[in-house]
C-alpha cells in the first residue's frame, strides 16, 4: 500500500502546533531544508538492512518532534526538527537567541551582527583552539596596537633626523646610513641566535619578555636620533640590532608559542591565523599613529615633542600586555625547571599538576629567583674551579658500568654567598626515563635534607632512589595523561653536558 502524499496548507492544524512549540522551545528555524511535500511517515531509506518489519501506521511522524541529532558548525549549534510536515534545522544557541521578543527589525540587526561577528571570528581565530587562546589573543592586540604606534611614530623622528622633508637633505648620505645600520643589525642577529639557541626552548617566556623589552628601548634610541642628528648612524645602528635581536627571538619562539593552542594537529592554522591578526592590529596601530598626527599637523613644535610624551605611556601598555599574553601560554614540552615544579608537586601534594598550573607556577622567571632556594638542583658537570666536596668524589668512584647517572653534592658560590646544591649527571646514552628518574632522585633527597635529616649520603641515595622507582611509572603516566609531552627534555647547553664511564 502505497503512503499518502499531503501538501502543507495554510490551514493545516499543525500550523498553530507549530508556534506553539516554537515559543515552548525558544528557538528560532533559520534554515529550511525542504519546503516541498513529503512523506509523513518513516521512509524505507531509513530502514536498517537488518530486514526490521516496521509497522508502518504505529511509526507515522505526525507530531512536531526535535530529532535526536545534533549539527555543529562554525556559526552555531543546530538541530533537526520535524513540524509534521517538513524537515528543518533549528539553532539552539541561547546565546545567539536571547531576544526573542524584539520586532522584526530587531529580529534583523541582531542576525546581521551576529553573521559579522561569525565572519570576523572565522577570519582571525583558528576553527580549533584551546581554552586560554582568546587571552592571549587579547593582550596581543593591545601589545601589537600600541607597538606599531610607537613604530610609526620613532620611524618619522629619524626622517626628521636625516633631513629627509628639509632643503638641506643630502639623499646619497642617508641612504648609506640607512643600508649601514641595516647591515650591522642582521649582523648582531646571527651572532645573537647562534649564541642563545637553546635557550629559546628552556627559558621561552623569560627570552621573549626580556627581548620585548629591548625592542621597546630601542624605540626609544630612535626618537632621540633628531636630538642628536650628528650620531645618527651610531644610534640608528644601535637601534636596529636591538631590533633584530627582538625579531630573532620573535621568530624562534613563534612554532613553540602556536604549538601550545595548536588542537587536532592544526598548528599550521594556528600559524596561519596569527599572521592574519598581527597584520590587523598592526594596522589599527597605524590608524591610531597616523590619527595622533592628523591631530597634531598644524603645530611642528608639538608634533616633534609628542613622541617623547606618549612614548612612556605606549611603552608600559605594550610591556604589559605583552607580559599578560605570555602567562596565558601554557606549553607542555618539559624542560628541568618545569619537571622539577611536577616532581615537588607530586612529592608534597602526590598529583601531577597540569600545563596551565604549572605555567602559573613558572611565570615568567624574569629574573631568575631559583637559587634562592634550598639545596638547588642543576644538571651537569662538576666545575673543578668550585670546592668539590670528598662526597661527590666518592660518589664518582663508586660508579658502575650499568649507571646511566649519578647524584652528589656540590658547593657553588654567587658573589660572597655560599650554597649548598645537588648536581645530577647524566652519562652519555642516557634517555629521557633516565633523566626523568634522576631528577625524581634528587628531588627526594633535597625533601629529606631540607627536613633536616642526618644520614649518611650514600644511604639517602639509596632510600630515594627506592622511593623514584616506585612513583617512576605512575608520575610519568599521569604527565602524559595531562598533555605533557615526555617523548623529550629540552635542555640547555650547560644540562646537556654528558659523562663517559671508563673502566679501567
Amino acid at each position: 500500500m502505497q503512503s499518502t502524499i499531503c501538501t502543507p496548507t495554510s490551514n493545516s492544524p499543525f500550523n498553530n502546533l507549530n508556534s506553539q512549540w516554537e515559543k515552548h522551545c525558544k528557538v528560532r528555524i533559520f534554515l529550511p531544508i525542504k519546503q516541498t511535500p513529503c512523506s509523513k511517515r518513516v521512509p524505507n531509506s531509513l530502514k536498517t538492512s537488518f530486514q526490521f518489519k516496521f509497522d508502518e501506521e504505529e511509526h507515522e511522524l505526525t507530531k512536531p518532534t526535535l530529532l535526536p541529532v545534533v549539527i555543529r558548525q562554525s556559526d552555531g549549534v543546530s538541530r533537526y526538527f520535524w513540524d509534521g510536515n517538513n524537515l528543518q534545522l533549528v539553532a539552539i544557541d541561547k546565546k545567539a537567541f536571547a531576544f526573542d521578543n524584539l520586532n522584526d527589525l530587531g529580529d534583523g540587526f541582531q542576525r546581521v551582527f551576529r553573521n559579522c561577528n561569525l565572519v570576523v571570528r572565522n577570519f582571525l581565530l583558528p576553527r580549533k583552539f584551546n581554552e586560554n587562546y582568546l587571552e592571549y589573543v587579547k593582550w596581543k592586540f593591545l601589545h601589537r596596537v600600541f607597538s606599531s604606534a610607537l613604530q610609526v611614530l620613532a620611524t618619522q623622528a629619524m626622517f626628521r633626523a636625516i633631513g629627509i622633508g628639509y632643503a638641506k637633505s643630502l639623499p646619497s648620505a642617508a641612504a648609506l646610513n640607512w643600508v649601514l645600520k641595516d647591515g650591522l643589525g642582521r649582523l648582531s642577529r646571527c651572532i645573537y641566535t647562534a649564541s642563545l639557541a637553546s635557550a629559546f626552548d628552556t627559558n621561552l617566556k623569560r627570552v621573549r619578555f626580556s627581548t620585548s623589552v629591548v625592542f621597546s628601548l630601542s624605540i626609544g634610541v630612535e626618537l632621540m636620533t633628531p636630538v642628536f642628528p650628528q650620531y645618527f648612524l651610531l644610534l640608528a645602528s644601535i637601534a636596529n640590532i636591538a631590533k633584530q635581536i627582538s625579531l630573532a627571538c620573535y621568530l624562534a619562539t613563534g612554532t613553540a608559542v602556536h604549538r601550545s593552542f595548536a588542537v587536532a594537529d592544526n598548528l599550521g592554522e594556528v600559524s596561519a591565523k596569527a599572521q592574519i591578526q598581527t597584520v590587523c592590529f598592526d594596522n589599527l596601530g597605524l590608524m591610531l599613529a597616523a590619527a595622533l598626527n592628523v591631530m597634531l599637523k598644524n603645530n611642528q613644535r608639538l608634533q616633534a615633542g609628542f613622541p617623547f610624551v606618549v612614548y612612556p605611556i605606549f611603552t608600559a601598555i605594550d610591556l604589559y600586555g605583552i607580559y599578560q599574553s605570555l602567562k596565558h601560554v601554557h606549553l607542555q614540552t618539559l624542560t628541568k625547571d618545569r619537571l622539577e615544579i611536577i616532581i615537588d608537586t607530586w612529592i608534597q601534594l602526590k598529583y601531577v599538576p597540569s600545563p596551565a598550573e604549572v605555567s602559573n607556577k613558572e611565570g615568567i622567571n624574569f629574573f631568575r629567583s631559583k637559587d634562592r632556594l634550598k639545596w638547588p638542583i642543576r644538571i651537569g658537570c662538576l666545575n673543578p674551579k668550585y670546592e668539590i666536596p670528598k662526597t661527590s668524589v666518592m660518589a664518582m668512584e663508586s660508579l658502575s658500568e650499568d649507571d646511566l647517572y649519578f647524584l652528589c653534592p656540590e658547593i657553588s658560590f654567587h658573589g660572597f654567598q655560599k650554597t649548598e646544591g645537588i648536581l645530577l649527571c647524566l652519562r652519555e646514552g642516557a634517555s629521557t626515563e633516565d633523566i626523568i628518574m634522576g631528577l625524581l632522585q634528587a628531588c627526594y633527597i633535597r625533601e629529606r635534607l631540607t627536613y633536616g635529616t642526618n644520614t649518611d649520603w650514600f644511604e639517602l641515595a639509596d632510600v630515594c632512589k627506592q622511593s623514584a622507582r616506585e612513583d617512576m611509572l605512575l608520575v610519568n603516566e599521569k604527565m602524559v595523561r595531562l598533555g605533557w609531552i615526555c617523548k623529550n627534555i629540552l635542555l640547555s647547553t650547560d644540562e646537556q653536558t654528558r659523562f663517559s664511564f671508563i673502566d679501567d
